[in-house]
């Protein structure tokens, strides 16, 4: 008797227990900024909240929403901050036109390869500017995906000189825009989802959209058959999973530590993925009629130098100036250790 009523005891405990967990699930709508479709950056997002799912026996849910399915991309940033919606897959240079600072936490043009990027961002300071910045926004940053360099634009025709960049419509994301339009570009800052449309339709006569995998996987070369590297404004991209920052704080420590080491397994996963896949989607579009290029080193030079000077011009903004200030002083401390410690 003692023995069944103690199996009846741990029942109802055990029940009670499950109860109370059920009780304090948390299920998170995110909206993204990329199709779950996407090589990458939209299949890892809608992975990670299946992860958090299992890791957490059920207690902390992420559901993946396709753009627009909650609220337009554009207004993802604003959506998150206000609590419009819990959550968002993002790449942070969108914020770029409410925080100046705030491409800098996606890529850098003429930046460090995704090593001495992570380095930075995880141990040299950006992550605590980054999360400061946020918190003034109501908005919880946690660094969650990277992938390799991107490409440099899709041109219909070859770009041999800085005349033939004139007046050209282009698509461009980040800090990186801002550099082309001080060479004669008319930048455009368009979702990756509405970029492929308005190729297609001339709306635009150029664009720049990510890695050589993702660009095969949109058809870029059906609209486009010239192809620029290296990504001198993206040589490794960052990208965010933003949580309202009240809602962040409901997580409780332990669903805290669930998306904080699901999102640095998803960084590993993440950028050794996208280096295994770049060399097949390249011969890919070879065998479809694509002319590889590299930029001159007379163009390069003219868009570092239109970089130095958007630097200057953004550096009137506090926290773009003490990110860079910060940015800067981690890269020439490295600069002993990159080039000692690495071939080149």
């Amino acid at each position: 008797m003692k023995s069944i009523k103690s199996h009846m005891r741990l029942a109802a405990l055990a029940a009670a227990v499950s109860a109370t967990t059920l009780a304090h699930a948390q299920t998170l709508e995110m909206t993204s900024v990329y199709p779950g479709t996407f090589p990458i950056i939209g299949e890892i997002g809608q992975e990670i909240g299946k992860r958090m799912d299992l890791i957490s026996g059920g207690d902390l849910s992420l559901n993946f929403n396709e753009p627009g399915a909650l609220v337009p991309a554009p207004e993802a940033w604003d959506a998150v901050s206000t609590g419009a919606v819990d959550a968002a897959w993002y790449s942070p240079g969108f914020a770029q036109g409410i925080i100046p600072s705030a491409a800098m936490f996606t890529s850098v043009p003429f930046g460090p390869e995704a090593p001495e990027y992570l380095a930075w961002y995880y141990h040299g300071g950006g992550q605590e500017i980054w999360e400061e910045i946020s918190a003034g926004h109501n908005v919880k940053p946690v660094l969650c995906s990277t992938i390799p360099p991107e490409a440099s634009g899709w041109f219909r025709e070859p770009i041999e000189t800085l005349d033939d960049l004139q007046g050209k419509k282009m698509r461009f994301f980040g800090l990186g825009a801002r550099v082309m339009e001080k060479l004669g570009v008319s930048a455009q800052t368009l979702p990756v989802g509405d970029t492929v449309p308005a190729l297609e339709l001339g709306t635009i006569d150029a664009a720049e959209i990510s890695m050589p995998a993702l660009d095969l996987a949109l058809g870029m070369n059906n609209y486009a058959s010239h192809y620029y590297f290296p990504g001198w404004h993206q040589q490794t991209s960052l990208f965010s999973l933003l949580i309202n920052l009240d809602v962040w704080n409901d997580l409780g420590e332990r669903n805290q530590a669930i998306v904080n080491e699901v999102c640095r397994s998803a960084v590993t996963e993440s950028i050794a993925w996208g280096e295994a896949i770049q060399f097949d989607a390249l011969a890919q579009l070879q065998e479809q009629g694509v002319t590889l290029h590299t930029w001159s080193a007379e163009i390069l030079e003219a868009m570092r130098t239109a970089w130095l000077e958007v630097v200057d011009e953004l550096s009137e903004d506090a926290d773009f100036a003490r990110t860079w200030a910060s940015y800067s002083e981690f890269r020439e401390n490295y600069a002993i250790w990159r080039d000692l410690g690495y071939l080149r």
